[in-house]
């Protein structure tokens, strides 16, 4: 089938579909060494299939220490559920210097755009079709789909979000990882903060 071209006929979601007449900003993290919290956040989206159909994963992730900042799941590609996720990672957090995503829509709009721009966060893109450009995104994506997603078979939008966040939960809090020294992300994350100054 490979070597004639022939395959299956099946739906395949897209997540990152540019939007013609958004604004695309360059990739400001090449070279630049990321060494502290809150210094690069980035974020992207991901499907999860479920026993029927699948719904789509947002998550902000803080690059330093790979700390899940936020996350939500919806039923559309809508930039609404990515808008959500940023503002409560920046209420919850404070900000970073620079945010970065790929080129899709849901990051071009001026709806999310906005909010950064608001918050004076410097925003950085994605070259396209330059994976490797938020690779550490992708790496969380392949660990909760192999770690979790592809383990379960969903029934429902209530279960997949429920089931994920206890796996973001362990994530974050218990699973240790080798490229932060053994430590876990809650670890890496609030231990170098910088302790705020009594009044």
């Amino acid at each position: 089938m490979k070597r004639m071209g022939i395959e299956a006929l099946y739906r395949r979601p897209r997540t990152t579909k540019a939007e013609p007449g958004h604004k695309i900003y360059p990739y400001l993290l090449r070279d630049k060494v990321v060494t502290q919290p809150n210094q690069v956040w980035a974020m992207d989206i991901t499907y999860i299939p479920m026993a029927r159909g699948f719904v789509y994963l947002a998550a902000v992730l803080d690059w330093a220490t790979r700390r899940v900042l936020s996350w939500r799941l919806s039923i559309t590609m809508e930039a609404s559920f990515c808008v959500e996720a940023l503002e409560e990672a920046l209420a919850k957090y404070g900000k970073p210097e620079i945010f970065n995503t790929d080129q899709g829509s849901q990051f071009t709009g001026a709806a999310f755009t906005s909010v950064l721009k608001r918050n004076d966060i410097a925003i950085s893109m994605d070259g396209k079709g330059a994976w490797r450009d938020n690779v550490f995104v992708e790496r969380l994506w392949r660990s909760i789909k192999y770690e979790e997603v592809y383990l379960r078979a969903y029934d429902s939008v209530g279960e997949a979000r429920q089931s994920i966040g206890r796996y973001l939960d362990f994530y974050n809090g218990q699973r240790p990882h080798s490229s932060l020294d053994g430590m876990t992300p809650d670890q890496a994350y609030f231990t170098q903060l910088p302790i705020p100054m009594a009044a």
